[in-house]
């Protein structure tokens, strides 16, 4: 393993022309970055508002878009010079999953941060199921095992059970399987011929925009939905459905979104590549420091109609340390966003890695790939070596603190422990096809999807 990721690290590495951002020639002033209207976008809002792109010499237009093909679509063209973009985004482009182009991300921008929610009436099914506390509410995190019965009985229906999630390869997409299977679930495999995600599913999974997640649950066209915030609280707000778990309690400070640009950009536009990291590394310290203290701020950007565009109240609901599931059911949670503790802006290999893993796992990538495959793509993709001259940088100007940063790390985290995930399944990113084989429902070494069967 150490050999040839070592080689790659060698070929990925990129030389700043300077050591200092006064000295910084920008190859491109102007930039246009794209985002979908999340509350996790907020480290780009930040650095608008507060003039930490125009310190570093960038004159910054944000752009919402309407869908994260789009989005992406728009980022290969050079519509845009870079976006908030879903972690698996730039790993799918990279291997040529969907449209294919070397897409890289010098900036992991969250963690934590989406949640599951089911209708009112699928969460009526659901409660005679869940365990309750002392205080007679529902004891959290909720298995899918509670969901598992009224599928069944909708299957005994012939009703097929529809759920949603942003985009194949999402985050989402991926908390929802892992969820569904965690609680005996079967959430579907894809294959090179049938894309849908829907071979041998109990639970049907189909794309709904963020935004429109709720309405689309309300028209009663899915029981239920994975996606970021601010649209788990809209449903409580609306009265229409309720958020069963959050992916911090599915997986304790989970990688989510990622700045994606081109390899090309970086290549041709290396200083502002590192104009671009330092300012957002510098949003994601505001946004987290003094224990949340400057979040009613970002909320109250956020809620304006450029950015996301909810009400106040609802994206506070989780932006300020804690998560709402049923009305007055209020519960703590001040590590459901997170953009800077715990190294949340680092882009670690191991975090690229899991994704790729659920890629496999669910049939995107069609067959077993070598431990060192996955080694090599997380490297092509994740670019630690960026990151940290940006944050080297900032710790030089004074603007951020030398303990701050993971300087001596490989790239991977220490293993994920099995109590912080909901399967009691640890992860390590060091061994993936190992972990792979270890997940009871999905493909394991030398399988296949052929037709509607998992062959090997």
């Amino acid at each position: 393993m150490k050999t040839a990721f070592t080689a790659v690290l060698a070929t990925t590495s990129l030389i700043a022309t300077t050591a200092s951002a006064d000295m910084l020639d920008l190859e491109k002033e102007d930039l246009t970055l794209g985002f979908i209207k999340l509350t996790d976008m907020a480290p780009l809002a930040v650095a608008y508002e507060l003039g930490y792109f125009e310190d570093e010499g960038l004159f910054v237009t944000l752009e919402a878009q309407a869908n994260w093909k789009v989005l992406l679509d728009g980022v290969i063209s050079g519509q845009l010079d870079g976006a908030h973009m879903l972690a698996g985004q730039p790993l799918a482009a990279t291997i040529g999953y969907g449209t294919e182009a070397h897409i890289i991300t010098p900036f992991s921008m969250d963690l934590n941060g989406n949640a599951i929610t089911v209708s009112n009436e699928i969460w009526e099914e659901m409660k005679p199921n869940v365990p309750l506390m002392d205080d007679g509410r529902p004891q959290h995190p909720i298995s899918a095992s509670a969901l598992a019965p009224v599928v069944e009985d909708y299957k005994d229906q012939g009703i097929p059970f529809n759920m949603g999630m942003v985009f194949p390869v999402s985050t989402h997409n991926y908390e929802i399987r892992y969820w569904l299977a965690a609680g005996g679930l079967e959430p579907g495999y894809y294959s090179p011929q049938d894309i849908s995600g829907q071979i041998g599913a109990d639970v049907l999974l189909s794309v709904t925009p963020p935004p429109q997640m709720p309405a689309t649950m309300e028209a009663g066209t899915i029981f239920g939905y994975a996606v970021g915030e601010p649209w788990n609280q809209q449903a409580v707000f609306k009265g229409i459905g309720v958020p069963v778990i959050t992916d911090y309690d599915m997986w304790k400070n989970n990688p989510e979104k990622v700045i994606g640009i081109t390899a090309e950009f970086a290549e041709e536009n290396p200083n502002t590549t590192l104009a671009l990291t330092k300012a957002l590394i510098r949003a994601a310290i505001w946004l987290d420091e003094n224990d949340n203290a400057n979040r009613p701020e970002a909320v109250e950007m956020l809620s304006r109609p450029e950015y996301v565009g909810a009400d106040y109240d609802v994206i506070a609901n989780s932006m300020t340390g804690f998560f709402e599931f049923e009305k007055g059911d209020v519960r703590p949670a001040p590590d459901f966003n997170v953009f800077f503790r715990y190294n949340a802006t680092y882009p670690f290999y191991s975090d690229a890695i899991w994704y790729l893993t659920q890629m496999r796992r669910w049939g995107q990538i069609a067959e077993t790939k070598p431990d060192e495959w996955y080694f090599e793509t997380a490297a092509e993709v994740y670019r630690p070596d960026i990151y940290l001259q940006a944050a080297r940088m900032l710790v030089d100007e004074g603007l951020a603190n030398e303990a701050d940063f993971p300087w001596d790390s490989d790239g991977f985290k220490e293993p994920t422990p099995a109590g912080d995930i909901i399967d009691s399944i640890g992860y390590d990113g060091r061994t993936p096809n190992a972990y792979i084989d270890s997940l009871p429902i999905g493909l394991k070494s030398g399988q296949t999807v052929v037709g509607s069967e998992i062959q090997g």
